[in-house]
Parts: C-alpha cells; sequence; structure tokens
C-alpha cells in the first residue's frame, strides 16, 4: 500500500509539473495564446512526449497507471461543482434569455450525433467494418470535451469499444483546434460581409457600461439573493455568528465530495435495479452508466439541501469553480499523456470521416441555421455556440470576444444562461452518458431515426421562437 500511494505521489507531482511547463510555454509562444489552446492541452501534449507510449518514458508503469486512471475519478468532482453554488434565477427567466440559444445548441448536438450515426451505418459499417459505437464520437468529442471522453472511457470499454476514450480524446483534441481556426475565419467573413451587427468603435467602453447598466435593471436576482451570492463567494463578510473555524475551502471540497458520494449511490442503486429485472442485457446496459452525470445529479441535490437548510452561506461559487477547473486541468493533462497511439493508429480512416463530417455539419448550421434561429444577433449568438459546440465553452466566449468585443450584441448573457438549460443533457449530460447504450440496445437504424426526430424537433422550436421573437 505504502508503495502504491508514493507512486500516486510521483504522478500528481508529474502532472503538475508538466502543467507548469504547458503554462510557461503558453505565455512565452504568442501563436498558442492566438489559437486559444488551454495551458493544461499544451501540458498533456507534452506528455506524450513522456508517457507511457512516447518517445521518452521516464516514469514506471505504475506511475501511468495512475495517470490512466485519473481523468475518471476527476470528471465526477468536474460535474459535481457544476450546480453547487449557484443562485438561479426563475425558470420563466432562463426560458426568456435562453430559449433560442438553447434550441441551436440542440440542433448541433443531436445533429451531431444523426450526422454521426449516418455515416457509420451506410458508409463506415459496411466497408471497414467500424463498431457502431462510434457514431457517438462526434458529440462526445465536441460538444463534450476531453473531459467527457475521459468520462466516457469505462462505458465504451463496458459496451466493447476499447478505443473510445481515445478516439473521443482525439476528437477533442481536433476540435479546439479547429474551432478557433475555423471560427476565426468565419467571424474575418462575417465582418466583412456585414454579418456583424455592432462594429467596433471607439465608443466601446461607453456601450459596455449601457450594456452593464441594462443587465442590472433586467438582473434575475432579488436583493437578497445577490447578497447570498456575494457572501458565498467572500466579497462581503458574512455574520461572525455564523462563522466556522474549518477552513472554506474544506468545506467545499467536503460539499463537492459529498455530491460524487450521492452520484455514487444513484449508480449503485441504479445497478441493484438492474440485477432485480432479471434481464442480463438491461443490467449490463446499466452497469455501464458513468457516474459522472449522476454526481452533477448529486451536486444539484446537495444545493437544494443547502437553500432550504437556510445554509448557502456554506457553498461558494468561486471554490467551486476553483474546484472544478483544478480537477480539469488534471483530468486534460492525464488523460493526454496516457493517450494510447495505437489504438488510434488502427481507426484513423473512420476517425478522419467522423471528424470531417462532423466540422461539415456545425459550419452548415452556423451558416444556414443561425440566421433563421436567431431574430437579432444571429452571428454572435451563433459563432459562440459554434465554438462550444466543436471545442470548448473557453472556445465560444474566445469567438464571441472577438466578434462583439463590447458585450454590445447581449449574446454573452443569453450564451451564459443557456448552459444552466443544455449541459444537464448534452454536451457531457445525461444524453450523452445514455447515448452509448442505445445505440447498443437499439441498433444504428431506431438510433439515428430517434436522433432525427430531435434534431428536427430542436429546429423547428428556435424557427418558431425566432418568428416569435421577430414579431415583438
Amino acid at each position: 500500500m505504502r508503495m502504491q500511494l508514493f507512486d500516486v505521489l510521483v504522478a500528481f507531482a508529474g502532472l503538475s509539473l508538466l502543467l507548469l511547463v504547458g503554462m510557461a510555454l503558453r505565455q512565452r509562444l504568442r501563436w498558442l495564446r492566438s489559437l486559444g489552446i488551454p495551458e493544461a492541452l499544451v501540458a498533456g501534449l507534452l506528455g506524450l512526449l513522456i508517457g507511457p507510449f512516447g518517445p521518452w518514458k521516464l516514469f514506471p508503469e505504475q506511475v501511468y497507471q495512475v495517470w490512466s486512471e485519473t481523468p475518471g475519478v476527476l470528471i465526477s468532482l468536474v460535474f459535481a461543482t457544476l450546480f453547487l453554488g449557484q443562485q438561479l434565477p426563475s425558470p420563466g427567466v432562463i426560458w426568456n434569455r435562453a430559449a433560442g440559444q438553447t434550441a441551436f445548441g440542440m440542433v448541433l448536438g443531436f445533429g451531431q450525433y444523426l450526422v454521426g450515426g449516418l455515416l457509420v451505418m451506410a458508409v463506415l459499417q459496411p466497408l471497414l467494418g467500424t463498431n457502431p459505437l462510434m457514431a457517438a464520437l462526434i458529440e462526445v468529442g465536441f460538444e463534450g470535451g476531453h473531459g467527457t471522453a475521459a468520462g466516457m472511457g469505462p462505458t465504451f470499454r463496458e459496451l466493447g469499444l476499447a478505443s473510445g476514450e481515445t478516439l473521443g480524446l482525439a476528437m477533442a483534441t481536433v476540435g479546439v483546434l479547429t474551432a478557433v481556426i475555423l471560427g476565426s475565419t468565419l467571424v474575418v467573413i462575417g465582418r466583412r460581409r456585414r454579418w456583424l451587427s455592432v462594429e467596433p468603435t471607439n465608443e466601446g467602453p461607453t456601450k459596455a457600461s449601457s450594456l452593464l447598466r441594462r443587465m442590472a435593471d433586467d438582473d434575475p436576482m432579488s436583493a437578497d439573493e445577490r447578497l447570498a451570492l456575494e457572501t458565498a463567494s467572500g466579497t462581503i463578510d458574512a455574520d461572525s455568528s455564523a462563522s466556522i473555524t474549518i477552513d472554506a475551502l474544506t468545506v467545499n471540497m467536503a460539499l463537492a465530495g459529498g455530491a460524487v458520494g450521492l452520484g455514487l449511490l444513484l449508480k449503485a442503486g441504479l445497478t441493484l435495479f438492474g440485477s432485480l429485472t432479471g434481464s442480463v442485457e438491461t443490467s449490463r446496459l446499466i452497469t455501464a452508466i458513468p457516474v459522472f452525470p449522476l454526481a452533477m445529479v448529486g451536486g444539484l441535490i446537495v444545493q437544494v439541501l443547502l437553500q432550504r437548510s437556510r445554509q448557502t452561506s456554506l457553498v461558494s461559487p468561486v471554490a467551486q469553480a476553483s474546484i472544478g477547473s483544478l480537477s480539469m486541468d488534471l483530468l486534460i493533462t492525464a488523460a493526454m499523456a496516457s493517450l494510447n497511439l495505437p489504438l488510434l493508429e488502427e481507426n484513423w480512416l473512420p476517425f478522419i470521416a467522423l471528424a470531417l463530417v462532423g466540422l461539415t455539419w456545425n459550419v452548415c448550421a452556423f451558416l444556414w441555421l443561425a440566421p433563421r434561429i436567431f431574430s437579432d444577433h444571429w452571428c454572435e449568438r451563433g459563432i459562440a455556440d459554434f465554438g462550444q459546440g466543436t471545442g470548448v465553452t473557453a472556445t465560444g466566449l474566445l469567438l464571441l470576444r472577438m466578434a462583439d468585443p463590447f458585450g454590445s450584441s447581449r449574446a454573452l448573457e443569453a450564451f451564459s444562461f443557456k448552459q444552466l438549460l443544455f449541459e444537464p443533457f448534452l454536451g457531457g449530460g445525461l444524453i450523452t452518458a445514455i447515448a452509448p447504450l442505445m445505440i447498443i440496445s437499439w441498433g444504428l437504424p431506431r438510433f439515428n431515426a430517434v436522433a432525427l426526430l430531435l434534431t428536427l424537433a430542436s429546429l423547428l422550436l428556435g424557427l418558431r421562437l425566432g418568428r416569435q421573437t421577430r414579431r415583438r
């Protein structure tokens, strides 16, 4: 046991060193910053050189084993922190601000399942014998990102696609790189063709101030909610009578751990239910459900309990965001450093085909569907979702900043509210978790039919919302 704990310590030290080197390289190399490549991804790519399949192996196999198992553990912690500390506005406010943005995000996500499923069923499976589970790789890699790809690895292996995690991580890497390149190109084209509603001017600060005043007037939070949020984040001192001696970060870590624990209990309950059904296939599918979306549900339960017991001052949104960010950085670094390159090499042809189809779908959705779904500022709103649906949320924010540097379109507000409706389901949510199970249980023809219906339903919803907004 002592040797195992020492291996964990060495593995953590190695990941920390990679992150420091990645941070230093990103600060020194301007082209890395311009591409928007995060430090953790740079560290992970460096880790490939000294990883288990790299040319210079520096660590023993036990350390690499820790690296390979780290992502599956940390992704649950990432998702457990999503709702903790969040003072949510009313459902009506969320819907009014983010309905159209959510509809477009759902069109992108369900469409990625659709084009991937059609490609695998019609071309890759008949010609190359491709595993049908690869139909889910576009959404897992593009919408979900590195964290989701790592978290879905055990599910893919349980269902028969051993290379699923490796292919998902590679797809996420392609997504991050191409999202910035293609997205920046689309912003430049949009500026030349006057798709952007607001051109940069010297009045930027004035316009930004006006936007902040307008957002303050429409603030969905009450005074009490705002006070509770500021108290939890540490910007206002809490009542000394309610102070506790334990460190605030420790409390927040314990709350996040409790959310993960609830997720594990939910998983155990589902597994027990599967065993009671008597069906071997049902039990197998339920066993393959990952823990991380259940940890997200656990975080929501913990947050509700804190609110009802009036103990929201115990949880800090800043601390929870830091815990999630730390977990995600370590996760990406470990996952990329332990990437199984031989498995990627075996599936390079279907991987490239899926990546190209996914990118084509995202670009076409931006050019053809975004102008019809969004009644105003379609380019700004669409480019944010394109960045998130191809790369990560930070990529969407980067592209939105390029298109609307002064925040005059209010696209940032809609994009932020959209995450509350979108992330629990797609991009690593419940639908992402059960999609591979549905592919195995239903087969690709039925799965593709459902994906088509969901894509069309999301599109019709978006078009209807766009027409209603134009009439106002």
